[in-house]
């Protein structure tokens, strides 16, 4: 798939027919709106700042967060029977890098607010390896179809999450398990800004380059999961831009675009909330005839 410049006219899909849109002024100058937005990204990381300690204590009935390690950890054992499951599956929600559950407050009120059930998972900041959060990823993925009789679920990643995640359900197998993936300003194909990346390993995973972006382009044939990843025009953490778009030729993949906010705004914009929702909500593939792959428009 050949990925168009970020600002071409972008094609409708019927993927995703309904998507919202926010109202732009007419003719906004870049200046003016990368202004706004860095403002707006100022106003949330002084929000993440303040709840981020609500968010360190692991999820009531949830598992507990991950330690630094990167030698796998025994799967968690099940002590809660499975119930009969509701008719859409349970939703998982993967934070950044320096972050915690607390970063999907708004995203996981609007999931519930509509039947959906979320559940976070933290991963240490001490983690050095995609691969190793991959695979606790994939055993807390576990530990939920057991405990709620769903065979798959959904899952929702920010930033790193979302690569992490990507490394689940392509290289560990996790198509199996991951029925939709929706990431939200993830380095798909390596970003040249990454802060601290000459000094933690994992964030050095994320460049261009690197060993892991490397893994995922290799190919996936006969991969199960979709993917709907939403990138922003204004995310300064993503250059260029286009890198946190899926460009994979076996992927089934939505690329959507996210107008006037900013990375750390993603997974906290009321309307990039009620996107998800709807992406998550979409049918699956089979269920209807269109095009799963191309870009379309969120914000």
């Amino acid at each position: 798939m050949k990925f168009p410049p970020p600002l071409s006219p972008l094609t409708h899909l019927t993927r995703l027919p309904s998507l919202p849109r926010l109202p732009r002024p007419p003719g906004p100058r870049l200046s003016s709106a990368l202004l706004g937005a860095t403002a707006l990204e100022l106003f949330v990381l002084a929000g993440r700042l303040a709840v981020y300690p609500f968010g360190l204590a692991p999820e009531r009935g949830g598992t507990a967060p991950a330690e630094a390690t990167d030698s796998p950890a025994p799967a968690p054992a099940t002590t809660v029977p499975p119930v009969v499951p509701s008719a859409a599956p349970p939703v998982v929600l993967l934070h950044g890098f320096i972050d915690n559950r607390s970063a999907f407050v708004v995203l996981r009120r609007t999931l519930t607010r509509h039947g959906r059930r979320p559940e976070s998972l933290n991963y240490s900041p001490l983690t050095r390896d995609v691969r190793t959060a991959a695979g606790l990823l994939g055993r807390h993925v576990e530990e939920i179809c057991a405990r709620t009789g769903h065979s798959r679920v959904d899952i929702v990643g920010h930033s790193l999450g979302g690569l992490i995640a990507r490394y689940y359900v392509q290289r560990l197998g996790g198509d199996r398990r991951v029925r939709t993936l929706v990431t939200l300003g993830t380095p798909h194909g390596g970003t040249a800004v990454a802060p601290g990346a000459g000094v933690h390993p994992i964030v050095r995973q994320m460049r261009g380059g690197s060993s892991v972006i490397e893994e995922l382009r290799g190919p996936a044939p006969g991969c199960r999961t979709r993917f709907v990843s939403f990138w922003s025009e204004l995310d300064q953490v993503m250059v260029p831009v286009g890198t946190a778009c899926v460009d994979h030729p076996d992927l089934d993949a939505v690329n959507v675009r996210v107008t006037g906010i900013g990375h750390l705004a993603l997974p906290v914009h009321p309307t990039v909330a009620a996107a998800v929702r709807e992406a998550l909500e979409a049918p699956e593939a089979g269920e209807d005839d269109a095009t799963a792959t191309g870009t379309t428009s969120a914000a």
